[in-house]
């Protein structure tokens, strides 16, 4: 069967989940990607590029996750894709359009609002990585939790003793989004630490940039070597045989990989005590940081973002650092831990059975949701539009103006054709 697969496609998250559900399908099926026109590239990437990637053509259109249609319908015919598999899709109208070809399409779930929840009746299976996503979603007629995991002989202790004698090296990785994963509260609790300790942070943006009103606490403590900072893009298994312990104070997280990834390199971890991220805690191969707020975010997606309490975070930090003689312990159980629950090859057969099994659910049993789907894309950049008013008014009226003058052009050019 020819899969494709419709996702970003460079180092970061988002990309790492499709490429992990590619490697379980292509074992038995054929798998192409159509890497969004909207996202960043990684052409000629070795990594990422190959014969089987189309990189989607470059649309303007003022929506998040936008695809060139006509492009997208070309790539389908082309390489007669038989079921889609979308990585995040916020743009509604490639779903629709695999709905209007008869095309099976199915998503693993991450991003939704309230509005847009019954939308994924369009999708013909979900798949669900959290029990947080499932809870939300267990009510379309082909929704499956399968738990997530990762690749546990690429994510692999080098050793179980500490990486450096007689100190605690906490880790903590914020990629391209450190507010959202919480780097301020790891850098503030660990400024409270007493003791040999060191924080190593893997970043790919400027933590001096992103956090201004820390700025200088980040110049002191790199200053006395307690601090690391490495700011630059990694590819996998990254950074964690740098440290004993995995940091991540999350606000806010679809599926949050890098804890699987940890754990299954060996380190325990402390994270918030909030979904998903305490789904993957256990007495054993962590410990969970006390919250003080829940609050909606800005962008009003469906869960909501957490405040972790930094001074809880610094105690469980500390209790690590009291007790570093047993570090090498707590990083065998992490690694136990990964190689039991969180091995996503023993998802393989199930996966496989899902797409092998998928049935397109008849368009006249999801028109409502098809034709909601449609006006929301339509209502949403029209509200663009008007934000464009807002701050723009001069630019919006000149783009009138011009619209204007091309409509009057061509309503001319039509009199004139149908008079001669």
């Amino acid at each position: 069967m020819n899969i494709g697969i419709v996702t970003t496609w460079f180092e970061r998250g988002g990309a790492y989940v499709s490429l992990a559900y590619k490697k379980l399908l292509e074992t038995q099926h054929d798998v192409y990607i159509y890497a969004r026109g909207g996202e960043d590239y990684a052409i000629n990437n070795l990594d990422w590029d190959s014969q089987r990637v189309t990189w989607g053509k470059k649309i303007d259109l003022p929506v998040p996750t936008p695809i060139d249609c006509q492009d997208f319908k070309i790539w389908i015919e082309k390489n007669n894709i038989e079921v889609i598999f979308f990585n995040e899709q916020h743009y509604w109208k490639p779903v629709l359009l695999c709905n209007d070809l008869n095309i099976i399409c199915g998503a693993y779930i991450d991003y939704y609002t309230e509005e847009t929840i019954p939308f994924f009746k369009n999708y013909d299976f979900l798949i669900c990585n959290t029990q947080r996503h499932y809870s939300a979603f267990n009510w379309h007629p082909h929704c499956y939790y399968i738990p997530w995991g990762t690749d546990i002989k690429l994510f692999h202790p080098k050793s179980f003793e500490a990486v450096e004698e007689n100190v605690v090296t906490f880790f903590h990785s914020s990629g391209y989004d450190p507010f959202r994963k919480g780097t301020d509260f790891v850098i503030k609790a660990f400024s409270q630490l007493r003791g040999n300790t060191k924080l190593i942070v893997h970043s790919q943006k400027s933590l001096k940039e992103c956090f201004n009103e820390i700025k200088e606490l980040i110049v002191k403590l790199e200053s006395n070597g307690t601090l690391i900072c490495i700011e630059k893009t990694i590819s996998a298994p990254g950074l964690y045989c740098l440290g004993d312990i995995y940091v991540y104070p999350s606000r806010l997280d679809g599926i949050g990989l890098s804890m699987c990834e940890s754990l299954a390199s060996g380190l325990p971890i402390i994270v918030s005590n909030n979904p998903p991220m305490n789904e993957f805690v256990s007495t054993d191969n962590g410990k969970l940081i006390e919250i003080t707020r829940l609050f909606t975010r800005i962008d009003a997606y469906y869960w909501p973002q957490c405040l972790v309490d930094c001074d809880h975070l610094a105690k469980l930090m500390q209790e690590y650092v009291n007790d570093n003689k047993n570090i090498p312990l707590y990083k065998q159980k992490a690694r136990e831990y990964a190689e039991k629950h969180l091995n996503w090859l023993d998802r393989q057969e199930e996966i496989l059975n899902i797409f092998s099994n998928a049935i397109k659910i008849p368009l006249i049993e999801k028109i409502d949701d098809y034709n909601k789907a449609k006006n929301y894309d339509l209502s949403r950049i029209g509200r663009l539009r008007y934000k464009l008013i807002e701050k723009h008014p001069f630019l919006y009226s000149y783009l009138k103006k011009l619209q204007y003058s091309m409509i009057r052009f061509l309503d001319i050019m039509i009199f004139e054709r149908h008079n001669s």
